[in-house]
């Protein structure tokens, strides 16, 4: 398929700058598969299309400050860099700007000396491995430097760092959030497990794979970067239990949906405990093996999460979705407002 097959126009005034007060006020776009409707909901209406016996399935993966502003040790020359995965000790994969600053052996300050880093392996899309220097504990030094990764479509600056956390985020090591659990209070899930719907955590800690544009022409031929999951064994049991009573699995956003088929491609008709890295690729005409329903933000054209969501949905529902959702003036992206596909 051909990458312009997932272009649309969207006006630039619905890109979503800065996340709504309350965060269960956005809207909702439900789309049903099976009779092709979409209706137009508030989110908090999400709870009368889950029923008894459904589960949710949530990331808990937490945003780190992934973003640190430092300067070449030799020539001051400014340097941006954005933390993908930490690798063994305190080397980590990055993200540097601009990339052709930073070669190997090359060292990097940051707050006044606070901590260096020495590039010790150039990769490839700008791609750097840093080893870190710097006394005391690293996240600590991390939360006084670092700033929140904002995608580079918001111009606003975000005051509360938490607004770029869900409420539930525990496992340290995003370098974006999740961002369709933006949407969630504690009081709302409170509610959605009072009416008998279960809730279950995976763990996908959001890297390049997740958001690096597709360069090439045929979408077949885009590479994506392996991200790490992780499913626990409690976890596993209850999508199991859940799917020998015939309750439907409803992931919460791309991320979830990843690490969920890509758990259910390896081990067949069970979920089973599982760590490890997942580069799964998902797009029109894959075949869903785990999940029956899906909570997901507006995604960008010819990215791979309109993929993911036209794999699931049909491109040509999606689509005319997304005309809909223009036409009405739905916020778009990150802080956005949200679909439910059923």
């Amino acid at each position: 398929m051909n990458i312009t097959d997932f272009d649309f126009e969207l006006p630039e005034e619905l890109i979503a700058q800065t996340p709504l007060n309350d965060r269960t006020a956005s809207r909702l776009l439900v789309m049903n598969r099976e009779s092709k409707t979409i209706d137009h909901q508030s989110f908090t209406d999400i709870i009368d299309y889950l029923q008894p016996g459904d589960c949710l399935v949530l990331n808990d993966t937490k945003v780190l400050p992934a973003r640190l502003y430092g300067s070449k040790e030799d020539t001051g020359g400014k340097v941006e860099v954005l933390l993908l995965h930490q690798q063994e000790g305190d080397r980590w994969e990055v993200l540097v700007k601009p990339a052709k600053r930073v070669k190997k052996g090359t060292v990097i300050t940051f707050g006044e000396g606070v901590m260096t880093a020495t590039c010790e392996d150039e990769l490839e899309h700008g791609g750097r491995v840093l080893h870190f220097h710097y006394d005391g504990i690293f996240y600590e030094v991390l939360n006084n430097l670092g700033e929140m990764p904002l995608p580079p479509y918001i111009k606003e600056q975000l005051p509360d760092r938490d607004r770029y956390q869900t409420v539930y985020a525990k496992e340290e090591g995003s370098a974006a959030a999740p961002t369709a659990g933006l949407h969630f209070t504690k009081e709302l899930l409170g509610k959605i497990e009072a009416k008998g719907v279960e809730i279950a955590f995976i763990t996908l800690h959001v890297g390049l794979g997740t958001f690096r544009p597709v360069s090439v022409d045929r979408i077949e031929d885009h590479d994506m970067h392996a991200e790490f999951y992780h499913m626990s064994q409690d976890t596993a049991e209850q999508l199991n239990r859940i799917k020998r009573n015939n309750g439907r699995i409803i992931s919460v956003g791309t991320t979830s949906t990843r690490t969920l088929e890509t758990i259910a491609n390896d081990f067949g008709l069970e979920f089973m405990a599982a760590s490890g890295w997942t580069d799964i690729f998902i797009y029109p005409p894959y075949q869903f093996k785990a999940i029956d329903g899906l909570i997901t933000n507006f995604h960008l054209p010819k990215s791979t999460l309109i993929m993911l969501v036209s794999a699931f949905a049909g491109k040509s529902f999606v689509l005319q979705a997304y005309e809909e959702a223009i036409e009405r003036r739905y916020r778009f992206f990150s802080f956005g407002d949200a679909m439910l596909i059923l």
